[in-house]
Formats: C-alpha cells, structure tokens, sequence
C-alpha cells in the first residue's frame, strides 16, 4: 500500500498513503470493520481463517469482496413482492385467478404423465436386461437446473443378480394387460373416472371459491331475503302442527289408559 509494484497503477481517485503508520491505521481499520480477515497458511496456496483478529504485518490476510449487491437487492425486492402478491390471492381479479387455476392445474397433469411415462418405459426396458431413463438426472437435487436435463437419455446393462425381479414385474405387467383385456367394462370406467378428473380440475368443480363473491358483496347489508323468511315461516308452521299432532296422539294415549283403568276396576269388582 505504501510501495506498491512497478506493475500496479495507483486509481487517481484513491489519495496516496503518505506514512507507514497511516497505511497500518487502515489495515487496522479495514480488520475492524471485517473487510480482510487474518489466516492462517495450512499447506501451498491454502489458507484458513484464523481466531486471532489483530492486525500483523507479517501475518497472512484474506480480502472479502462481494462484489455490486444491486443484483441481489434486486432480486430481494422482487422475492418479497411476490410473496405479498401470492398472500393476496383471495383479492385477486377472477380472470387472474382462473389463469393461475389452469396454469397450475397443466403443470401437475405435465409432471404426472413425464413421471408415469419415465417409469413406464424404464420398466419395460428393464425386463429385457438393460436400464434406460429418459433424463436420468431430472430429480437430482445436488444438480443446478440446466444440468438436471444432462444428459437426455441413459442406457446400461442391467447389474447381475436382478433376474427374479424381472421376472416378477413381467408377470405383473401381463396380469395388467389380461386384466385390462378381458375385462373392458371395468378398465373402461377406470379410464372414464381418469378423465372425469381431469374435467372436474379444468373445470374447477372439485373447489368451490366463494372470496370473489364474499368481496363483491361484502358492504351489502347482511338482511334475510323474502324467500328466506317465507322459509322460516314454513318450517315454523311444521313444528307448530308437529306440535298438535304429538298433543293430539298424547290424548289419545291417555284416553286409552283410563278406559284399561276402568276396566280393570270392573273385573275386579267381580
């Protein structure tokens, strides 16, 4: 700092350092504020950060650079404005929230047919003797996304030892077939359902979603409507005729147990 290289440039907007002192006073400085941090030298070219913080002349030093953070602040803000966004969902415009319903609903029939299709195919093959993936590393989490789709396709010989369970998996694949075969009506509903499913989750009949009606009616004034009250008073009407038949069956009873009464008494008498 004080003497730099022949081959360094001095920045002209940097002043010079004019004393040894003063250069010492900013490497201090810049060890207080954690700018560089003192190492220690544990082999060639390796270096590993030490306990003791002091500024040494003759001791090794680290500098922490972590480069222009407007990238990450940047992404910072547009983390928290989509969270805040996605916590508003209820409020969302309908025309918006039947876009994220069908989007939603397209991604996961996407990701359930790649997977069934992944193992269906490797199945097959693997009977045979041989393993072939359709982008094998496609779920590997150590993996960066690009690298995740490397490479395409993979194709090996199957490792010894796995002959029985080839054999088994094959027996169960022709159970299915035969299964599906002679037995069309229930395959066939089988398959109906699966599409029904489908329709229901486009159609977004298996959710009911009631926030944009509760927004648009929520400063209407919460009163019963007519056809409310001429419903209660019909079901008031039924408990007060449910209420005399009981009264009337209850007499009735009652008549019936005096006159047994009566007649009890005549039999007596004799």
């Amino acid at each position: 700092m004080l003497e730099p290289r022949k081959d360094v440039k001095w920045p002209k907007k940097l002043p010079r350092i004019q004393s040894r002192q003063e250069a010492v006073a900013i490497c201090k400085e810049l060890c207080r504020i954690q700018f560089i941090h003192r190492s220690d030298k544990q082999g060639k070219g390796q270096l590993t950060m030490s306990r003791n913080r002091d500024f040494d002349e003759t001791a090794y030093f680290t500098w922490i650079y972590e480069g222009n953070q407007a990238f990450s602040h940047m992404m910072t803000g547009v983390l928290i404005a989509g969270f805040l966004f996605c916590t508003c969902f209820p409020i969302w415009p309908t025309f918006l929230k039947v876009f994220v319903w069908y989007l939603s609903v397209s991604l996961l029939i996407f990701i359930f047919f790649l997977v069934t299709s992944r193992g269906a195919i490797f199945l097959s093959v693997w009977i045979l003797g041989y393993d072939f993936w359709v982008l094998p590393n496609l779920f590997d989490e150590q993996l960066g996304f690009v690298e995740s789709f490397k490479p395409v396709v993979s194709f090996e010989k199957t490792r010894e030892g796995q002959l029985q369970y080839r054999i088994g998996i094959a027996v169960a694949v022709g159970s299915f077939c035969y299964w599906a075969v002679t037995q069309p009506s229930e395959f066939d509903g089988f398959k109906q359902g699966q599409v029904d499913f489908i329709k229901d989750l486009y159609a977004g009949t298996l959710l009911s979603d009631m926030s944009q009606k509760d927004k648009e009616d929520i400063d209407k004034p919460r009163m019963p409507t007519l056809e409310d009250l001429l419903r209660k008073l019909d079901s008031s009407d039924d408990e007060e005729e449910l209420t005399e038949e009981e009264e009337a069956e209850r007499l009735l009873d009652n008549l019936v147990e005096d006159e047994d009464e009566n007649i009890e008494d005549e039999d007596e008498d004799f």
